[in-house]
């Protein structure tokens, strides 16, 4: 009984967003409202399942826009993003990788949502807790963690984890973690 009323109040909750979308997701929810009303209560949680997934590759997408552009004398990838459907991990992430002329490597994740995030947000937010994680640093105004190999981790708006790493010197992994563009994580949706 519990899973039907949770599959109705996510139907009636997202089913009211459909009219404003006329896409992928939308398509997802008003599948699965109709699989609610025909009584199908598998094929309504597969399509929500399918919405939440849509939801989170869409997140993932939006998620690259923080990144900052190659400092001078650097290339970078194109941003690779994830959506994990996985139950224990779901979430979004995007990663950008930097190389320079010395074969230098840098690489930038940032990570949303998902169970496993909260646990590290409880983490990353008690100065305490981080502290045994590594040295507690500053970027820009930020608080932030470094390790033993330099690598950086700071959490933003209590929602995302951004990590710096790679073989480059500390600064260079500093340089770039002050470049990213946080106001559009604290700005995200």
């Amino acid at each position: 009984m519990n899973l039907r009323r949770g599959i109705a109040a996510a139907v009636i909750l997202l089913g009211s967003l459909t009219p404003a979308m006329a896409d992928d997701i939308g398509d997802a929810i008003g599948d699965a409202q109709k699989a609610y009303k025909a009584g199908d209560l598998g094929a309504a949680k597969q399509a929500l399942d399918l919405a939440s997934h849509l939801i989170a590759q869409r997140n993932a997408e939006g998620l690259a826009k923080a990144f900052p552009g190659p400092f001078k004398g650097w290339k970078a990838e194109e941003a690779e993003t994830s959506a994990n459907a996985f139950a224990s991990f779901n979430g979004s992430s995007a990663t950008r990788r930097y190389s320079n002329a010395k074969d230098e490597t840098l690489s930038i994740s940032i990570s949303a949502d998902g169970p496993i995030l909260a646990q590290m947000v409880m983490v990353l937010s008690n100065p305490q807790l981080a502290g045994t994680m590594g040295k507690i640093i500053k970027v820009g105004d930020r608080s932030a963690i470094q390790d033993r190999d330099g690598d950086i981790t700071l959490l933003v708006a209590k929602r995302f984890i951004v990590k710096i790493d790679g073989d480059v010197k500390t600064d260079e992994k500093l340089a770039y973690a002050k470049a990213i563009n946080y106001a559009a994580l604290e700005n995200f949706k």
